[in-house]
């Protein structure tokens, strides 16, 4: 029961840093006076400790699962949004002005420029954010939670049962594992045009080429 409300947890977080770190990527790209002027906020915002606001979370909304998830909204988010608007902004300049030239307008040059270019480092956000998710929901559950690992945790530690600990402690860091993992395989199976493009740049290409006209 307290793996499965730390899944819980974790992933409704993680769907709500999604959607939050995506559409502020994507406002950020479209108006430059929202790129301006919400950027040094979200940098900002991340020197705010988090333990210093949970009680004020669980003023809002009380002990349970809810303060869970927007505390693991609130690590989750940024490196979402920082990474997606920093992909957005790193397209190819050359590309976008071939397509103006043809005629494609804003929405389609995001569409078939900026977001395919923007994915590689989506996904390295996202890589980072699966591994923070584990740890906010752990925080979570300290400060707030009813149940779940962290307060198992807690609770094993206040009753000196240290076996009990690391079996928490173990379990919390084969979830961020395989989360990671998991967001990896996806990043591969996705981006594979990216992948081949560095195999041909650092030549790794090459020499599974010659490799594989070896063996036949």
């Amino acid at each position: 029961m307290p793996l499965v409300l730390r899944l819980l947890a974790t992933g409704i977080g993680l769907v709500l840093a999604l959607m939050a770190g995506i559409g502020i990527a994507a406002l950020m790209d479209f108006w430059l006076l929202a790129h301006r002027a919400l950027y040094p906020i979200l940098v900002v915002s991340q020197t705010i400790q988090i333990l210093a606001i949970a009680p004020i979370l669980i003023i809002w909304f009380g002990f349970g699962l809810t303060p869970t998830i927007f505390i693991v909204v609130l690590f989750c988010f940024f490196p979402l949004a920082i990474s997606t608007a920093d992909g957005l902004t790193s397209a190819d300049p050359e590309l976008i002005a071939l397509l103006r030239a043809m005629g494609a307008n804003k929405k389609q040059i995001w569409r078939m420029v900026r977001m395919p270019s923007a994915l590689p480092s989506f996904f390295s956000g996202l890589r980072l954010a699966v591994t923070y998710s584990v740890v906010a929901a752990t925080i979570g559950e300290w400060v707030g939670g009813s149940s779940g690992l962290g307060l198992y945790m807690l609770r094993s530690k206040n009753a000196l049962a240290t076996d009990q600990v690391f079996v928490a402690i173990f379990i919390t860091s084969l979830l961020s594992i395989v989360l990671f993992m998991l967001v990896y395989s996806v990043e591969h199976l996705a981006l594979p045009w990216y992948y081949s493009k560095q195999e041909r740049s650092n030549g790794t290409g090459s020499v599974f080429i010659k490799l594989r006209r070896k063996m036949i």
